[in-house]
């Protein structure tokens, strides 16, 4: 099976100041969560661990069969389920505490579907934690996505359904944004030769091979170039209160 950039390793040296990034917000969610918790797009389980000692009882949910079976055997006690998504077809109403959906949102084509499901299954009083994507610090196109947001955007969509949405940011420290501003100067170096602005041009499925390719030979130049990389742990990045200056963004939103 090919393996996409957009399933960041935590084995893969050049991978870590990703992986480390979306850690992050499970560590949060791990003070916040309790009772009955879904994560839309478990993947791996890169946050599995942290969850499962939060919750009473974990329910994943991703459309990787392959990854739902080897999760099922590794986590016994919980609950593992392989759908493509949205609908949450299967899942009753007012079923969970909590919803965690981080890095999801940006690869789903009815994005207001998806939150109006998240939505129907959360108990009355529950909470949606979701992250995604600034779309204003992204430094090119990422063809694996179906869209980006800004904070407003994001903030608007959550709004349809939910009465409340707290907005935060995730963004990182000097060590951190000294690794985005080498990220941004390399990546510049190669689109520069995008005369034809052809990442905008094309549809994604042409771009997804080729921005794999770019994006590991790009990680793997910024890994070699300085330890910078290798040295970055999921506490350079902290919550803000101003999600539109902030590398990704943390909403809380209750049912």
């Amino acid at each position: 099976m090919y393996k996409t950039t957009e399933i960041t390793s935590a084995e893969i040296a050049s991978d870590n100041p990703v992986h480390q990034r979306l850690l992050f917000p499970y560590v949060e969610a791990a003070r916040l969560v309790r009772g009955k918790v879904l994560e839309i797009g478990c993947g791996w389980g890169r946050g599995l661990e942290l969850l499962t000692q939060a919750a009473d009882h974990y329910t994943g949910i991703d459309k990787n069969d392959a990854l739902i079976q080897s999760l099922r055997q590794e986590y016994p006690k919980s609950t593992f389920i392989q759908a493509n998504i949205p609908p949450l077809s299967g899942l009753a109403d007012n079923t969970f505490d909590y919803i965690v959906t981080f890095q999801v949102i940006e690869h789903i084509q009815n994005d207001d579907l998806f939150v109006k499901e998240a939505y129907r299954v959360l108990k009355p009083g529950g909470t949606l934690l979701l992250t995604t994507v600034n779309r204003l610090f992204s430094l090119t196109r990422n063809p694996w996505h179906v869209r980006e947001y800004t904070a407003e955007e994001l903030k608007n969509l959550l709004l349809r359904y939910f009465s409340t949405v707290e907005t935060q940011g995730i963004h990182g420290n000097g060590k951190v944004m000294d690794y985005y501003e080498q990220n941004k100067k390399s990546v510049e170096k190669i689109t520069r030769y995008d005369v034809f602005d052809l990442q905008h041009r094309l549809p994604r499925w042409m771009l997804q091979v080729p921005y794999d390719l770019l994006n590991r030979l790009n990680r793997n130049k910024l890994l070699e170039a300085d330890s910078l990389a290798a040295e970055i742990r999921h506490t350079d990045y902290q919550l803000t209160n101003t999600p539109a200056g902030s590398l990704d963004f943390f909403y809380l939103a209750k049912k």
